[in-house]
């Protein structure tokens, strides 16, 4: 029986992928960074939530690497994708996933169409979200793929 993710990989949405602890540090590492980064002062909220929004994106890539799995670099939508995987990963709260999504469309939005569109409860909420996925995918990791998590 297949998975949603293999499911994926047969429509060409991922592609199987042998990751590293390396590569898991590398990627946290970023994470890290954009949440740190996410928080400067005198940024706008626009500016704020696109980083915050980084950072969730790229825990969740963490989790899907670590998965044996990558998004098709090719394929539109890959943002949406990579949200989504998070629900065959790391399991977190539904409500955080449709979130995400909201906050994918909040962040297109300030990036292609309109300065100011992000308040600033909105950045601040993409921050504590980021924030939550990022510790979830530490968990995960450290439950179910600790051969690939830097000691």
């Amino acid at each position: 029986m297949s998975t949603t993710l293999d499911i994926w990989v047969s429509s060409g949405s991922l592609q199987r992928h042998q990751t590293s602890p390396e590569e898991i540090a590398n990627i946290l590492g970023i994470v890290e960074r954009d949440i740190a980064d996410s928080q400067t002062p005198g940024l706008s909220a626009d500016c704020r939530l696109t980083i915050a929004y980084n950072a969730a994106l790229q825990a969740a890539r963490a989790a899907l690497a670590a998965s044996g799995y990558r998004v098709s670099g090719s394929e539109k939508g890959h943002h949406y994708r990579m949200i989504e995987s998070l629900r065959h990963t790391v399991e977190p709260p539904a409500a955080d996933v449709d979130l995400l999504q909201r906050m994918k469309k909040k962040r297109n939005q300030s990036d292609y169409e309109v300065a100011g569109a992000v308040t600033e409860r909105e950045a601040e909420e993409m921050l504590e979200l980021a924030q939550s996925i990022h510790q979830k995918v530490r968990e995960w990791l450290a439950a179910n793929h600790p051969d690939k998590v830097s000691s």
